[in-house]
């Protein structure tokens, strides 16, 4: 079974992600990209565990390592661009329940590792042959804080002055994860009156889970009604997905997020290059015909929009679950990019959100996903079982129908299939939901 998963190697901590394991995984990584390393964390309980094996790893390779501490992934991300280090690495589960964690690799130019790099550090990992460094070459441990950096970072690449001007009230979820000592801050310095919630360091999760999915932020609803605001942003732990509530309590759908984002964009960047996975909505195909621009259709995984992206010099792309790529910035997601592009939309077009959301063409999705020990098997039988269909295969199996498309592919973190259904009517997309969540259960032995 293969290491990597779609966003680094991820497992329940001291179980399946054991210490023995980091230490190893970094010593891998050492080899393969030695130099000055960077390392971060997120909120988890057991980061401090695996940060901590993970540095050991990096120094006994002879590495140089700098400790950012907890932070966003994409702080740490543009910490190692604008100081052009050799890479870095993140410890983190991202959105995945508190008793996971993970580890991430990010190269010297910011982005996540490629597949190709990280098959790479998987062969060294398996070889165990390492770099191993004399007593006196294990490298040398220091600190910095990447924050500040992150922060004036978004604030010079955004409308800042529109922005100010405005006097936004908003209201912050970071869901106790790393932006809780970005986000607030940042909203802050942009002129904004800030409500936090959830926003203390605690690896419990007590408020919410990490992923901040429409029916897990009921109080960030509640709070941007009771404060009278403009619109609340929630993360996930790391930080790289923002996703919005709307000035009446109205969660905004991911794709509408991308959808109306995707507009903002090109409304100033006419025929620019769009790119996003086979799993998001056919809205952004519709938006970029009106500005004769196109779209590149990836596997699911940010690290495919990001290199697609590079290659096509994408003026914009992203993923329909918060995460959103602003090239004149960095090639990651970033969710704190996310709110301050979000509110310079606002302050350009003098909408409210829930204005903007409503101009969007109706299209009705719905997500579902299903437990199965071998995923894998049970999509190899689903492709058999569709020979005929009208499919696409970029990542698992899309299957078009006369009333829209369902996209059904194995998770690459979790044992779990997922199942993405589209239409232009609500009856149409729970339809073809339930045909993609019967395929999987015909299977799922």
């Amino acid at each position: 079974m293969a290491l990597f998963g779609t966003n680094g190697v991820r497992g329940i901590a001291n179980v399946e992600l054991t210490t023995e394991m980091a230490m190893s995984l970094a010593k891998s990584f050492g080899t393969f990209r030695p130099g000055t390393i960077a390392v971060g964390r997120d909120t988890r309980e057991s980061g401090d565990m695996l940060k901590a094996a993970v540095i050991s790893g990096l120094l006994s390779t002879g590495c140089k390592v700098i400790d950012l501490g907890i932070a966003p992934i994409p702080a740490v991300q543009f910490y190692i661009k604008e100081n052009k280090m050799s890479g870095g690495i993140m410890v983190t589960a991202s959105h995945n329940p508190p008793e996971y964690n993970g580890i991430k690799g990010i190269a010297s130019d910011g982005t996540e590792y490629s597949h190709e790099d990280e098959a790479f550090v998987e062969k060294l990992y398996d070889s165990h042959e390492f770099n191993r460094s004399p007593w006196n070459g294990t490298g040398g441990l220091s600190t910095a804080d990447p924050k500040p950096l992150y922060i004036n970072g978004i604030i010079s690449r955004v409308d800042s002055a529109a922005i100010r001007q405005k006097k936004f009230k908003v209201v912050a979820d970071p869901g106790c994860g790393a932006a809780s000592l970005t986000t607030p801050f940042l909203l802050r310095d942009l002129g904004c009156k800030v409500v936090t919630l959830n926003a203390q360091i605690d690896g419990t999760f007590p408020g919410r889970n990490p992923e901040p999915t429409g029916n897990e932020i009921n109080d960030l609803k509640a709070a941007v009604i009771a404060a009278g605001a403009n619109l609340g942003i929630a993360h996930d732990c790391d930080a790289d997905r923002a996703v919005f509530v709307d000035e009446k309590g109205q969660f905004v759908n991911e794709d509408i997020l991308l959808a109306i984002m995707t507009k903002y964009v090109l409304e100033k960047n006419r025929g620019g290059t769009i790119v996003t996975p086979v799993s998001s909505s056919s809205l952004i195909e519709d938006i970029a015909r009106k500005y004769g621009s196109r779209v590149i259709w990836t596997q699911v995984g940010s690290i495919f929009v990001a290199r697609t992206m590079m290659a096509s010099d994408a003026v914009f792309g992203g993923e329909g679950n918060g995460g959103l790529i602003f090239p004149q910035f960095q090639y990651c997601r970033d969710g704190g990019m996310s709110a301050a592009m979000m509110l310079e939309m606002l302050a350009h077009t003098g909408k409210k959100l829930s204005e903007i959301v409503k101009e969007m063409p109706g299209y009705h999705s719905v997500k579902e996903k299903i437990k199965c020990k071998d995923k894998a098997a049970v999509i190899r039988q689903i492709e058999k079982d569709v020979n005929g269909e009208k499919i696409d295969t970029t990542d698992g199996i899309k299957v078009f129908k006369p009333e829209g498309w369902v996209l059904i592919r194995m998770s690459g973190t979790e044992p779990i299939v997922r199942v993405f259904a589209e239409s232009r009517t609500e009856p149409g997309a729970k339809k073809l939901a339930e045909y993609g969540v019967g395929l999987i259960n015909k299977f799922n032995k």
